[in-house]
């Protein structure tokens, strides 16, 4: 709780709250946001079988939330600071809770991925909302910073439980399910965020940039069709390397918008402080591995291994357990030793982590022998993204909370497409050249083929049709050729964390806060100037009441009659 103040950042009256009962509605609703990140995952195998879905088809279903996430968060940062905060987080909560009632029902696979685009619009309106709430409402560093670890814990916490609970529903639930679990929890978040949250914004911030918003959204989905469409059409063909080109020139466009617009969605300024860039870069590299992963890991388990889509949500269990520990600890970790090392510590340990899951990926892997990577993804998962969250939201005026916070959110949500476009696709591609090269000469109808080649639970299904010794020959091909796509895959996204981790090592500063203690008082972080003008700016306009005051008592007694 705390008095009644001002804010010249918020332009509204702050009453006392219950911060930490704002923090628990916040990190409750965005629980919710992070689980459908990943509680798709073990459900693509009943979607490959009810749905007749694809490879590159399941890569939709999952990034078309990701991508409309991604393209619309900056914008609801800003619009966020604009209109309140509270309430735009409201109304995201009640787009989300819409998209994923009309997921849930939804007959078809293009009419489910249009359903997760709108859910990951009303995300795109939720988190940088519910993050600028937090920067705003904990003022002392200190505790925003456990506050953030809290958020960001959560995100990571619900990004790795999702399999989890898709699992658990599936178990007892149609695959509507897990879209349909959705609707209770918004209902809560609805109220707490009536009752509990306070709202604020920027009365100063820039008019909406619309035009940098269809840009980012038409560049990413240009390049991520080319990607996840390269093993169907070919990494050579003219489509996929035209539509490749174009997104990469659509983002070009979109940058030097940014840079000559007077009200940018995404403030490039910020990109010069290296605090700033080092934390996005790494952040985004990170979840590249992090969804990467779980995408591949939830279908080994149930079509290599053979688990129920519970069996295979609590076998992925290692990494939440891990990563909900370490995400607590992270706060206590930076203290000690810095946001650089314990960054790229996170980092390094990721790329551990699908190292060790590759290098033990045949068909005679155990789900043990998994076990070792999972825990080192989880534990560098659960150290990288509150250090990075707390790095990036806290180098940026308190003003620009939305837009940093957003910014934010576009590392998260791009890594994590691209992590399951290139990944799904390495993997994809990598199993229809070993299945083709298996095949060969065998005389299967073309249809089959097709149908072998889509993904791995359509192979496995012709090789169940089939029977036999015929059939259990090409389910053993079917499954070398899925491994061999597992290895490949993982190998390159642990090459992508390791990239990450030399980035920030190199350009994330951050020495211990044990350091900084003993540092000259002349080294002001980007974080001590913004708290210090924003208390400066409260102070200001707390003042100007009383000086208000004071010259209309003047002017009154300057008007009196003499005598």
């Amino acid at each position: 709780m705390g008095p009644t103040t001002t804010s010249a950042s918020t332009g509204l009256v702050r009453r006392p709250v219950n911060r930490w009962a704002v923090v628990a509605v916040l990190c409750v609703s965005l629980l919710i946001v992070n689980v459908d990140t990943t509680i798709l995952n073990v459900a693509l195998p009943t979607i490959v079988d009810k749905l007749h879905a694809t490879s590159s088809q399941l890569q939709w279903i999952v990034d078309a939330y990701a991508l409309a996430l991604a393209g619309l968060v900056l914008v609801g940062g800003s619009l966020a600071d604009r209109f309140g905060r509270k309430r735009f987080f409201v109304f995201g909560l009640a787009v989300f809770c819409a998209g994923s009632i009309g997921a849930a029902f939804s007959g078809s696979v293009h009419l489910l991925i249009a359903c997760r685009a709108v859910m990951g619009a009303g995300a795109a309106a939720m988190m940088p909302s519910s993050l600028s709430i937090i920067n705003e409402v904990f003022r002392d560093p200190a505790e925003r910073a456990r506050a953030i670890g809290a958020w960001a814990g959560t995100s990571g916490i619900g990004i790795a439980i999702g399999p989890i609970v898709g699992g658990l529903l599936l178990s007892h639930f149609w695959w509507g399910s897990v879209f349909l679990v959705n609707v209770p929890f918004v209902i809560l978040g609805l109220v707490g965020a009536t009752v509990l949250v306070p709202d604020s914004r920027n009365p100063v911030v820039q008019r909406p940039d619309p035009g940098g918003a269809t840009l980012s959204i038409v560049g990413l989905a240009l390049v991520l069709w080319s990607i996840i469409e390269a093993p169907v059409s070919g990494w050579g063909a003219a489509s996929v390397l035209a539509t490749g080109a174009a997104g990469l020139a659509v983002l070009g466009v979109f940058l030097l918008w940014e840079r000559a617009s007077s009200h940018p969605m995404l403030q490039l300024r910020f990109f010069a402080d290296r605090r700033f860039s080092a934390a996005a870069t790494g952040e985004l590299l990170g979840l590249f591995g992090l969804l990467g992963a779980l995408f591949v890991q939830t279908q080994f388990l149930q079509f290599d291994l053979g688990f129920s889509p519970l069996a295979a949500g609590v076998r992925i269990l290692p990494i939440a357990a891990v990563l909900g520990v370490t995400a607590v600890l992270s706060p206590f970790v930076v203290r000690i030793v810095g946001a650089r090392v314990a960054a790229t510590t996170g980092l390094l340990a990721i790329a551990a982590g699908l190292w060790q899951t590759a290098a033990v990926a045949s068909v005679t892997t155990s789900y043990g022998d998994v076990v070792p990577g999972m825990m080192l993804i989880g534990f560098g998962a659960g150290l990288l993204i509150p250090t990075m969250t707390n790095s990036l939201v806290g180098s940026v005026p308190r003003g620009d909370a939305g837009v940093g916070s957003a910014t934010n959110g576009v590392a998260l949500q791009v890594g994590g497409a691209l992590g399951v476009a290139v990944v799904g696709s390495l993997l994809a591609t990598r199993f229809q050249d070993h299945l083709r090269a298996a095949l060969a000469g065998r005389g299967v109808p073309s249809e089959v083929l097709h149908a072998m080649l889509g993904s791995l639970g359509g192979a496995l299904g012709v090789a169940h049709l089939v029977g036999g010794d015929s059939g259990r020959a090409l389910a053993a091909a079917s499954r070398s050729a899925f491994m061999s796509g597992v290895a490949l895959s993982l190998d390159v996204a642990a090459l992508v964390a390791l990239c990450a981790a030399a980035v920030t090592f190199v350009r994330l500063p951050g020495g211990s806060t044990r350091a900084a203690r003993a540092a000259p008082t002349d080294r002001v972080t980007s974080t001590d100037r913004a708290l210090a003008a924003g208390v400066a700016a409260d102070a200001t306009v707390e003042a100007k009441p009383a000086r208000a005051a004071r010259t209309a008592a003047r002017g009154a007694t300057a008007r009196e009659p003499s005598g």
